[in-house]
């Protein structure tokens, strides 16, 4: 699909992807609602959201939740003001599977399709290009949009209908999101018992405790890399929210929500709430007796 690319939200991750955009060829035109983003990640800048879709056959969004989301697209001057025919509009945020739906359904009665694309992989895959991509929607739309779509994943999975990305994704960062909290609380057991924790992932890795905090994370954290940049505390927590009203919405038990809603509710009231989620480990060290990992890290709360 040829043409300009326009991008709306362009934080952590959406910045980073408008890059990998931007080195693939591609001329985008980028919206947020602060200024100097756009130019700063190498997009022309425009003035409005309403301006981006009216201008552009592809638009991609990068938003914190579907209230965002739902102001962006359905306001005055938002997306669905100017969709049209042939336009194709993929989500690429951590949505709510029926506000997608709903979504869904009314760029379609326009025309336009609507594609939920949740990420994963994190801001170091999205700056190699190498983001995973789970997507629900149109998948003549999905192939349509696929040379874009390659310029920052290295995997795409056609997940179903609308929703079903974003469905696959709130259950995958509740994964992550257990790994993680639970992960954060052994390596400050650890840590107190004296272990070495090189040693002690080594062993957790060539074990059945292995996980993908274990394997990626960790192993910086323990050096005081916090590996800044990806989803915050507060970003997690309505991530772990969104898996809970999903099992309820579907009759699921959710039985093991209460660890990672705890743990990112700590780091939230300690003031980690807009900081990196791996964090989270020093909001557990701090209510443990005040427990680092590695010497040399920033002391307390918020920065």
């Amino acid at each position: 699909m040829s043409g300009r690319i326009g991008f709306i939200g362009l934080g952590n991750m959406g910045g980073r992807m408008v890059r990998r955009l931007v080195e693939s060829g591609h001329e985008v035109l980028g919206f947020d609602v602060r200024d100097g983003l756009a130019a700063e990640v190498g997009a022309r800048p425009a003035g409005s959201a309403g301006e981006v879709a009216a201008a552009c056959g592809t638009v991609l969004l990068s938003l914190p939740d579907s209230k965002v989301i739902e102001k962006v697209v359905g306001g005055e001057d938002g997306v669905l003001a100017h969709a049209r025919d042939g336009q194709i509009v993929v989500d690429l945020s951590t949505a709510n599977p029926a506000s997608t739906r709903a979504l869904a359904e009314r760029f379609a009665a326009k025309g336009a399709a609507f594609l939920d694309a949740g990420i994963s992989g994190g801001a170091a895959a999205a700056d190699k290009g190498a983001l995973t991509l789970m997507v629900g929607g149109d998948a003549e739309a999905l192939e349509l949009v696929r040379p874009v779509l390659d310029a920052f994943s290295s995997r795409v999975f056609p997940c179903g209908e609308s929703g079903a990305g974003h469905t696959a994704k709130v259950l995958n960062n509740f994964l992550n999101a257990v790994a993680l909290a639970s992960t954060a609380e052994v390596m400050v057991a650890g840590k107190k018992a004296g272990l070495d924790l090189a040693v002690l992932l080594d062993v957790l890795n060539a074990s059945s405790g292995v996980n993908f905090a274990t394997l990626n994370r960790f192993p910086r954290i323990i050096t005081g890399d916090y590996l800044e940049g990806g989803l915050t505390n507060a970003l997690m927590m309505k991530d772990v929210t969104l898996y809970a009203d999903l099992a309820a919405d579907l009759g699921v038990a959710s039985l093991n929500v209460s660890g990672p809603l705890a743990s990112f509710g700590l780091a939230g009231g300690l003031g980690y709430a807009d900081r990196i989620s791996n964090t989270v480990v020093d909001a557990i060290g701090d209510v443990s007796g005040g427990v680092r990992l590695h010497t040399g890290s920033a002391e307390g709360g918020a920065a």
